[in-house]
């Protein structure tokens, strides 16, 4: 019977050491480290969220706040003002929240940002500092994974480690981690022929399809150690890509949804608020 992963106890952890170095940042500032979340139009999941990252925030000496734009804003409006949150001393962090309206253009907007207020570690200068090793403002939840399978004691070196899914915020910076980790990387998708073939053979699988339990336990191997970052709503429950009671059957290791990679993900992007102000008070 797999252990199951408690991501909250996890982000407990997290977050209790990311106060006190909000605290001793704020004593030696005399301030506290400030987030500014971006957000166009008034998407209820994105408010949802955005409503959680400030409480949290809030809870750990961060001064968080929302930046709402209009649904029609144009672009140049939104280029402007995170021209003005980049000169902002005052200014630690940037969150673009996602999806913004069809009539952006999100890349060019988050390549506007400064890199080194990038919270979310999505900059293209960022992804290449990752690439080179620096491990600075990293995605939230590839770090999520990485630091839940360090917590638990999971032997990364030399592990066969299979992704599913190949996105530019987890698949992608998620394999960039597990190598400088001295693992063995594969990254499959929906498009892999033989997806179990892959799946079967490997130490860790960590699965991001959006596909409510669509990995039952026929496509891993006895021993295994899943790390489920799915998240989808069946029957007005929030659900994982995996089938956990059958997974957790043979499985050593699982994380559960919700209450594992989640919560986690949430204390990383406050860890790099931290991040990003002290580096830059560094600077």
């Amino acid at each position: 019977m797999a252990k199951v992963v408690d991501g909250r106890a996890i982000a407990r952890e997290i977050r209790s050491q990311v106060k006190e170095r909000a605290k001793l940042f704020e004593e030696k500032e005399g301030r506290r480290p400030v987030l500014k979340v971006l957000m166009v139009g008034e998407n209820e999941a994105s408010m949802v969220y955005v409503r959680s990252i400030l409480r949290t925030a809030s809870k750990l000496n961060i001064e968080a706040s929302l930046v709402q734009l209009p649904e029609d804003v144009d672009q140049g409006r939104v280029l402007s003002l995170m021209e003005e949150l980049n000169r902002n001393d005052q200014v630690d962090g940037i969150m673009v929240q996602m999806p913004l309206p069809r009539h952006l253009d999100s890349e060019a907007i988050v390549s506007a940002m400064d890199p080194s207020k990038d919270v979310e570690g999505v900059h293209p200068m960022n992804y290449g500092r990752l690439v080179l090793k620096k491990e600075d403002l990293v995605p939230c939840t590839p770090m999520a994974v990485v630091r839940i399978l360090e917590h638990e004691g999971f032997p990364l070196r030399g592990a066969e480690a299979v992704i599913v899914n190949r996105t530019p915020v987890v698949g992608k910076p998620l394999s960039l981690l597990l190598l400088h980790r001295d693992a063995t990387v594969t990254v499959t998708h929906t498009k892999t022929r033989d997806l179990k073939f892959h799946t079967r053979r490997a130490d860790l699988v960590v699965v991001a399809v959006g596909r409510p339990r669509l990995f039952t336990k026929d496509y891993f191997r006895e021993g295994v150690a899943v790390v489920d970052v799915g998240i989808n709503e069946v029957d007005g429950k929030i659900v994982g890509d995996v089938d956990f009671e059958g997974v957790s059957e043979i499985a050593s290791l699982i994380t559960p949804v919700p209450g594992g990679v989640g919560p986690v993900t949430t204390a990383i992007l406050m860890e790099n608020v931290l991040k990003a102000a002290e580096g830059r008070l560094r600077a």
